[in-house]
């Protein structure tokens, strides 16, 4: 069974306590036993005095030898009372003082480090109190839990910046989710709305098999055709768009740009738009077939949502493509939600001569596949102002 990292913390930090402790308490022994040292050696001499016994009256008492000091210590043994007290030299002395104080430190070094483990396991367990919580969290996770948050209390240290980071984590999971389920719903009514159409059409054709009726017919399964065509091939452009690029080539950008205004000018011209085209020479690298498809969206969708008389202006410099245009007011809260899939400014679905709602969403597509960026801003007067920088 692996360590866990309160009991590893235990250890790291109770170890080098107990260490520190260690020689803290050694190198105060070693310090007494030099002072007693010290002292002992220090204790001044008393010349032994010499008895006179044997000596006759008349003759003087011979000096006493020198002798060399011998200093005398007096202890009472544990439990002796009043009896005899024992007599011992400096060395005994010394040995025995020091061997008592040698015991006493033993006794608070264990002390104190068994006092230290328990401490630090205390300490850590504390500590790792908010992990434990992030871990339960995390268990509990699925998609029917993605609404619960760890909400962890407390100062801002690392703890609690690592517990609001895994909220902000589910956060965009959650609406990436909710994200995932509403393109999936909206792509299902998409597809099933213009079979429906077909089948319709099928149906009250046989039943009025007239040339008239059937020409009819024949004219609403080819738009209903187009359109599932068209969303068809923009769901493999988005998911092309998500998946990143295979491989990247020079793309002459500002023919691209061109190209694309040519092709659209006459839908312009026909519903009374003015196009406008300010362009530089700009060469990038990436996909051409696919940084074109994201210009046609931009312009075309410029078109499409614009009013009548109205004017698309498009600008390519070094830093970005911008395409600017005039129609409805577009509330600044709602302008991120429009690059969503199928997301309308006033329906997430759309009718089939307004195409399948995921141009916005292609564009975003391409532009983070070539390492870009796109982002949208509502002009005053109305309509957006769309910018794509890519590096």
């Amino acid at each position: 069974m692996p360590a866990t990292v309160r009991a590893r913390m235990t250890l790291l930090y109770g170890g080098l306590f107990a260490v520190i402790t260690l020689g803290v308490l050694s190198a105060v022994l070693w310090m007494q036993k030099r002072i007693v040292n010290d002292r002992v050696q220090d204790v001044p001499a008393h010349p032994n005095p010499v008895a006179c016994d044997g000596v006759p009256e008349d003759m003087p008492c011979p000096p006493a030898a020198p002798v060399a000091p011998t200093p005398r210590f007096e202890f009472v043994e544990p439990g002796a009372g009043q009896g005899p007290k024992k007599v011992v030299g400096p060395e005994q002395f010394q040995d025995s003082l020091v061997g008592s104080q040698r015991l006493v430190i033993l006794v608070a070094i264990v002390v104190i480090t068994v006092l230290a483990f328990a401490v630090c396991w205390w300490l850590t367990g504390r500590l790792l109190r908010p992990l434990h919580s992030i871990t339960a969290t995390a268990r509990r996770l699925s998609l029917s839990t993605l609404h619960e948050r760890i909400a962890l209390d407390g100062p801002q240290n690392e703890l609690k910046e690592l517990a609001d980071t895994f909220d902000a984590m589910i956060d965009r999971l959650e609406k990436a989710v909710d994200s995932q389920r509403r393109f999936v719903a909206n792509a299902s009514h998409e597809l099933r709305t213009p079979l429906a159409i077909q089948r319709t059409a099928v149906e009250v054709g046989l039943a009025d098999p007239s040339p008239e009726r059937l020409a009819e017919v024949r004219a609403e399964m080819l738009r209903n055709t187009l359109r599932s065509e068209r969303l068809i091939e923009g769901l493999l452009v988005l998911a092309q768009g998500e998946r990143g690029l295979d491989a990247r080539a020079p793309v002459d950008l500002e023919a691209v740009v061109r190209q694309v205004v040519e092709d659209n000018a006459a839908a312009a011209e026909r519903d009374g738009i003015a196009v406008a085209a300010e362009t530089r020479p700009v060469t990038v690298a990436g996909d051409e077939v696919l940084l074109t498809r994201m210009a046609a969206n931009l312009v075309q969708n410029a078109i499409r949502h614009n009013r009548p008389g109205g004017d698309v202006r498009v600008e390519l410099s070094e830093e970005a493509l911008v395409v600017r245009n005039t129609g409805p007011i577009v509330p600044p809260e709602k302008v991120d939600e429009l690059f969503e899939p199928f997301r309308r400014l006033h329906a997430d679905r759309t009718g089939s001569a307004e195409g399948a709602g995921l141009g916005l969403s292609i564009v975003a597509a391409i532009a983070r596949a070539h390492g870009g960026d796109v982002r949208a801003t509502a002009n005053p007067d109305g309509g957006l102002s769309v910018t794509v920088a890519l590096t």
